[in-house]
């Protein structure tokens, strides 16, 4: 029997929404939350930005996914926190768009000219 709990029976503390700004490591994602302070003397609103690093166990989450992070036991030594669950999947980059030919652009202009 092991003595490992489920995640999802632990209950969760500390919840916050942000956005991953980095996947590069193993099972660790650094998520950016982003918040508002007002100014003690001026009034303003100031938005600040914290960052987190998150322990995702199945490598779920990719770089601008907005996901849910709770509070957990320390990890490692900046690890504390843990992924509850990707809010909203980021949009997958445009690639291998074809660029237009410069041969049937360079005709076009010389008809133009005449």
């Amino acid at each position: 029997m092991t003595t490992e709990t489920p995640t999802n029976d632990r209950p969760l503390l500390g919840t916050k929404v942000g956005v991953v700004t980095s996947d590069k490591r193993d099972k660790t994602r650094t998520v950016a939350v982003a918040y508002k302070v007002q100014h003690p003397k001026y009034g303003k609103f100031i938005k600040k930005t914290q960052k987190f690093q998150v322990h995702d166990e199945q490598n779920d989450c990719k770089e601008g996914d907005r996901v849910r992070i709770a509070r957990c036991r320390p990890l490692s030594k900046t690890k504390s926190w843990r992924l509850v669950e990707v809010v909203e999947s980021a949009l997958p980059p445009v690639t291998n768009v074809p660029a237009p030919e410069i041969e049937e652009l360079a005709p076009a202009a010389e008809e133009s000219a005449e």
